[in-house]
């Protein structure tokens, strides 16, 4: 026999076991509350919230899903007009059981299975829509954040774009002779170990005291070439 997957299995086999729960599921929408053992209402309950969820749906595929446990069409009617949009403010726990004590003979604990029909406090409904609104505001908040670091990419783009139209509108220097220009990256050319820049005038040496702060607008493969060019040594007080 197959395992039960919620509990201990009620009735003699698993056909036995449905008939039970389509019969108590169809008195339960019938008179909305029932007494039966803790044993069946523990696996009623699911079943019940799970028509329940159903009916909320109200398409005609839902109605056949229903159809299939409960088969009064009286009191599938009754669920899909009646007790279904009482719950239409539930999330879940259309049901309530409530312990009575235990039955004379047997002991059986028995229990009152009831839907849930009165509507949501005014706490809960309020508790509801702030929670609804703190997520509009988070949603919101995040829209915010990405619209603002896509501008500040848009804005950093245009800055880089309008300092690349500056530089290529910018005037060209006329090489001296005897230089050459740095590469791409700024370094120097091969074989060229001189610094010269134009604005000063001025040559730096490896071994000057601004060479490594001084950033080169030409390069001279020597001293020698940089003078011949016009330029000045760097600290030479001349």
């Amino acid at each position: 026999m197959p395992t039960p997957t919620k509990g201990p299995r009620v009735g003699g086999g698993p056909a036995h076991e449905r008939l039970i729960l389509s019969n108590l599921a169809t008195s339960l929408f019938e008179h909305d509350r029932i007494t039966t053992t803790e044993a069946k209402a523990k696996r009623l309950r699911p079943l019940a919230e799970r028509l329940i969820t159903f009916a909320k749906r109200g398409d005609l595929s839902a109605r056949r899903r229903v159809l299939t446990v409960v088969r009064d069409k009286g009191v599938v009617h009754r669920l899909f007009a009646e007790i279904a949009p009482d719950m239409a403010q539930r999330a879940g726990g259309y049901t309530r059981i409530t312990k009575i004590g235990a039955r004379k003979g047997d002991n059986a604990p028995m229990v009152v299975v009831e839907l849930v029909r009165e509507p949501l406090s005014a706490k809960k409904a309020t508790v509801k829509e702030a929670e609804a609104a703190t997520k509009r505001a988070a949603k919101q908040s995040e829209a915010k954040k990405a619209a603002a670091a896509t501008k500040a990419a848009e804005d950093a783009k245009a800055t880089e774009d309008t300092k690349a139209a500056a530089a290529a509108d910018a005037p060209a220097v006329d090489l001296p002779a005897g230089a050459a220009p740095p590469n791409e990256d700024g370094s120097a050319p091969e074989g060229y170990t001189v610094k010269g820049n134009a604005n000063s005038g001025l040559y730096h040496e490896p071994d000057g005291q601004w060479y490594e702060q001084t950033e080169a607008e030409f390069w001279f493969k020597s001293a020698e070439d940089a003078e011949a060019a016009g330029f000045k040594k760097a600290g030479s007080g001349s």
